[in-house]
């Protein structure tokens, strides 16, 4: 009786034609008045585009592979998630990011047009991590069944259709990836790919690196290449949001991590779905120079 809550379970709330949180909206004040700090680093991602493990990548490179540090806390205690206000008596992102010393790093799903305006005006530095829209809606299909703060997906079809609209929370994927494209030409932003992460680890763990000045040794870049494995992650207690409490996250439903591969679409995806999708994306993205891979 997966659906047995889906009455109690939140709406989403447009705002400034995105559909987004109610809590989030309800706390607009303070979450566009946060106040970045110049050495602040903000990772950010469209839902379900490998959050978790940019976070844990970062976290390793800033720690220089000492898996012991990164080990401190749960992930998300490590890297707030700026806009979350979650149900008590888990502690919001805004809360726990304006307890800790700098230097910050933080999380957001923001589109760039949502984001708290002092990011830019302190010329924050920002990693972007985009993943194909086959397997991020799938993912994020499946997120949904097991998150209850957020609205219940209803069937595979109905999601699709609402994620194509953008109608899901963060509204549309194509907006989403395409403002943080454009936006990388005049900010300080690493925009990588989940399927090059996937395919050559070290190689993307190494832009990351260099981006944030630090040097990495052969056999420290070897370390955290594999201490941020997915198999690797999935039973990291501090990085695979086990402490997080089933009320919020019911894994029990659908793991957080699931699968973390590419091309997994290809078990959800009808052909004319596929098509769908692929047409859609050639409208939005034709001319941006964006490119995205279904398949490594």
């Amino acid at each position: 009786m997966e659906n047995s809550d889906t009455s109690k379970r939140p709406k989403l709330v447009e705002f400034e034609g995105i559909p987004i949180l109610k809590e989030t909206v309800e706390n607009w004040n303070l979450v566009s008045g946060f106040q970045a700090r110049p050495d602040d680093l903000l990772l950010c991602t469209y839902p379900k585009a490998g959050t978790t493990w940019i976070q844990e990548i970062v976290d390793m490179v800033q720690h220089r592979g000492d898996a012991q540090k990164c080990a401190r806390a749960s992930i998300y205690e490590r890297i707030p998630y700026i806009e979350l206000f979650p149900p008590k008596p888990v502690r919001s992102g805004l809360e726990m990011a304006l307890a800790m010393p700098s230097p910050r790093t933080l999380k957001s799903h923001f589109p760039v047009q949502l984001l708290p305006t002092s990011f830019w005006e302190q010329n924050c530095k920002m990693i972007y991590v985009a993943r194909n829209a086959k397997d991020c809606a799938v993912s994020f299909f499946h997120f949904h069944r097991m998150n209850k703060i957020l609205p219940d997906p209803g069937t595979w079809e109905d999601f699709l259709e609402n994620f194509i609209a953008g109608k899901v929370c963060y509204g549309s994927w194509f907006d989403h990836v395409r403002g943080w494209w454009e936006a990388k030409d005049h900010h300080s932003i690493l925009y990588l790919f989940y399927e090059d992460i996937k395919e050559n680890p070290a190689q993307e763990i190494q832009k990351v690196a260099q981006f944030l000045n630090i040097e990495l040794s052969a056999s420290v870049l070897g370390q955290i290449v594999q201490h941020t494995r997915f198999e690797s992650m999935k039973e990291n207690p501090m990085a695979n949001y086990s402490s997080m409490p089933s009320s919020v996250l019911d894994q029990s439903v659908s793991p957080f991590m699931r699968k973390g591969t590419v091309g997994d679409w290809k078990e959800h995806f009808t052909t004319a779905q596929s098509q769908q999708l692929d047409e859609t994306c050639a409208q939005k993205l034709g001319n941006s120079g964006l490119q995205f891979r279904t398949e490594i």
